[in-house]
């Protein structure tokens, strides 16, 4: 293991039981620029030595308060600037999201023939009859109501609302840029019927909602909590439990610590401890999963999953390695 936490058995039975995002696994003395990507990759202790030896260097602190507090007050300019400029050349729809989290499609029985995408993750099969149906033991039986934060332009909103075949359902969805929402509400695919979407400062203590407390089944934080100064981190996380149903699901992913795009930052560009800006003045944190845990529990929710997923991906054509780490989780809101 090269990330140094500690771990409870109960989190290590989580992950070894978990489905893997994928299954190509590096073999031993294997021809690493054989295929683009290899899943559930482990470092040795050099590899751990170098990358917190590169850490330490980018780490030193030099930008000046006056800049600091630009980065913090004038964040959603530089987030709609970027969505200006990227929305239609940056972004992939996020089909994964539907077979790393099955919670987010429909609470329908699917017969084997149908092969349904994400069959072999929370099922349980039964027998009815001569038939073998399959049946998904996912939180919402019935008008499942979602609300995805940092949603962007859409690339995880779309995906759900391609795949969950439930009639009732409903998205909510909430960006802190006005630009990514206009882009987002431009798009043929947003259904007004099904989706709402809205502008939205999560680090404000109190929000504005179309929404009531405790009227959420399900809040997706994907890639969000990284960009937000980490103070404001349980603000975000108290917001989200008040408006979650009691037995309401959080699901997490985000950037985990070492993960190449912390290595890659020069001197100059770190805010605070494993905090950064980027060029374009938009902001990222790396996390452990301790503090991801301490995060969500402290807060009044119970651990249902956490791993990190770490990826080795490669380009064959220049022989480059590059390391990806992410921080997956799911809790439970308690009562």
């Amino acid at each position: 293991m090269f990330l140094n936490m500690a771990e409870t058995s109960s989190s290590d039975n989580r992950e070894r039981e978990r489905p893997q995002f994928g299954t190509r696994n590096l073999p031993v003395d294997g021809n690493i620029f054989e295929h683009n990507a290899w899943d559930n990759v482990t470092w040795d202790e050099e590899q751990e030595r170098l990358a917190q030896q590169k850490v330490n260097e980018n780490s030193v602190v030099t930008i000046s308060s006056e800049e600091l507090l630009k980065y913090e007050t004038e964040a959603n300019k530089y987030w709609d600037k970027f969505y200006g400029i990227h929305y239609n050349k940056f972004f992939k729809d996020r089909h994964w999201l539907l077979i790393e989290f099955p919670e987010l499609a429909s609470n329908t029985v699917k017969q084997d023939t149908e092969k349904p995408m994400r069959a072999a993750l929370t099922e349980q099969d039964r027998i009815f009859g001569d038939k073998h149906i399959k049946i998904l033991d996912l939180p919402c039986k019935d008008g499942c109501r979602i609300f995805e934060i940092g949603c962007g332009v859409g690339n995880t909103v779309f995906p759900i609302l391609m795949y969950n075949t439930d009639p009732k359902l409903f998205v909510y969805c909430c960006d802190f840029s006005a630009k990514a929402i206009d882009i987002l509400q431009q798009s043929p695919a947003y259904n007004v019927n099904r989706c709402k979407a809205f502008v939205l400062d999560i680090t404000q203590e109190t929000w504005t909602t179309p929404f009531e407390p405790e009227s959420l089944d399900i809040v997706v934080l994907i890639f969000v909590l990284s960009a937000i100064h980490p103070d404001k981190m349980q603000t975000v996380v108290q917001q989200i439990h008040k408006y979650l149903k009691p037995r309401g699901i959080v699901l997490f992913r985000d950037y985990g610590r070492y993960d190449q795009a912390q290595l890659r930052f020069k001197k100059g560009k770190c805010l605070g401890k494993n905090f950064y800006v980027r060029g374009d003045g938009t902001r990222v944190y790396f996390f452990l999963q301790e503090e991801v845990r301490k995060l969500f529990i402290s807060n009044g929710f119970i651990e249902e999953q956490n791993f990190v997923d770490r990826r080795l991906q490669v380009n064959r054509g220049k022989q480059l390695k590059m390391y990806r780490i992410w921080v997956q989780a799911k809790y439970r809101k308690v009562s």
